[in-house]
């Protein structure tokens, strides 16, 4: 297919654009056009929250194929504050990252302070995690701190429920969203970026696992366009992994297929094939990193956790084929002896094997979807994967 502007039905978010290279079935591959530079999809994006990805360099997740890192609006907000890294020059700049970033609202962050804060229709008053300090964050404060950090996607501000929330409570929330919409909307026109790059706001899709809902989330976004993406979010926060995969093929159905599509906090390689399959261009997750500090490794064959007793002795790569120094450089036994002794080199080796794995992963997703054999290559994956995962 031909290239196609990143919006709906107007003129386009300068610096922005978007080119579906390659299609099968739901699933595409492409480049995603934004001002620091392209984005390959479908792609992975490793998660900065705090400015960092936690315990690797931006040089490293760079030279292991990373192209867009995310970063969290709410966190950076409580510390250092946004107004802080504004005047240091924007996240680009502070985190020494010259590539594409997005940065989440902090509406999950919200959802996740259960106990600490109360959701209503103005905003979302909440204690701060970190020592229990008041705050209170309206859209129009969300889409300020998002032009102070200066990323080149920023997500509005919206109110995510649990994943087996009831219809009544998951309306609420997805109508408050597009309410949220219109507010962050308006912001976002009346406040210039004050680092000199366009920034794209993409729209946030809820609705639980609730079918008409989502549907209803997607005619609201699309009726306030134009956009230059569009998020799905409210998925992998509890409910069934059928539950998630049914949403998705029901927003790839309503969404148009000329923007690319985002679903947040997604990150395990079987999501993310599943993901790409129902039209799913991005992906973010903690999970790689999480994971990685606490010894457990993707690899071909499942999920394992390197203080296996057989690895104790055995001098094999972690992964056969692997490009990424855990795998290149060391073998399984040294591995195990780092977790083990609770070394710091351990967590960072194993979390970025975890990142360059699903790195590796969407590589061959974007190859399989160029030259056609994606079904066929995702089912030998999966059925690979599945034979023994979660062995120990």
């Amino acid at each position: 297919m031909g290239d196609t502007t990143g919006t709906i039905g107007s003129a386009p978010v300068a610096g922005f654009a978007f080119t579906i290279e390659a299609t099968h079935g739901r699933a595409r591959t492409g480049r995603v056009d934004t001002p620091h530079g392209p984005i390959h999809t479908p792609q992975f994006m490793p998660v900065g929250t705090l400015g960092t990805i936690k315990g690797l360099t931006t040089r490293e997740v760079k030279a292991r194929g990373a192209e867009m890192i995310l970063a969290n609006a709410y966190h950076l907000y409580l510390r250092p504050g946004d107004a802080m890294v504004r005047d240091l020059g924007g996240l680009h700049d502070f985190m020494r990252w010259d590539g594409p970033i997005l940065t989440d609202s902090g509406g999950f962050q919200v959802f996740s302070l259960e106990g600490l804060r109360t959701v209503k229709e103005e905003g979302v008053h909440f204690r701060s995690h970190l020592d229990g300090s008041k705050h209170f964050l309206r859209p129009e404060d969300v889409i300020a701190i998002e032009r102070n950090l200066g990323a080149d996607v920023i997500m509005q501000f919206d109110h995510v429920v649990p994943g087996q929330a009831e219809h009544t409570l998951a309306r609420e929330a997805m109508e408050r969203s597009l309410r949220w919409l219109d507010r962050c909307r308006t912001a976002y026109d009346a406040i210039e970026p004050p680092h000199g790059h366009p920034q794209a706001l993409f729209p946030i899709v809820q609705g639980g696992i609730h079918a008409d809902l989502r549907r209803a989330s997607c005619e609201g976004i699309i009726a306030r366009g134009p956009w230059a993406g569009i998020a799905i979010g409210g998925l992998s926060v509890g409910e069934a992994k059928p539950d998630m995969y049914a949403m998705l093929e029901t927003c790839d159905d309503a969404l148009p297929r000329d923007v690319p599509r985002y679903l947040m906090g997604v990150g395990f390689p079987e999501d993310l094939l599943e993901g790409v399959a129902r039209g799913v261009d991005l992906f973010d997750c903690v999970a790689p990193t999480r994971m990685g500090r606490n010894g457990t490794v993707f690899t071909p064959d499942g999920k394992v956790h390197v203080k296996r007793g057989d690895f104790r002795l055995d001098r094999r790569p972690l992964v056969e084929g692997c490009g990424c120094p855990a795998c290149t450089d060391y073998d399984r036994a040294y591995l195990r002896h780092l977790h083990v002794s609770e070394e710091l080199l351990g967590l960072r080796l194993l979390s970025l094997h975890n990142v360059s794995f699903l790195l590796d992963l969407m590589r061959d997703a974007r190859a399989a979807l160029r030259d056609g054999s994606f079904d066929a290559w995702r089912h030998d994956w999966l059925a690979r994967y599945h034979s023994k995962s979660n062995r120990g």
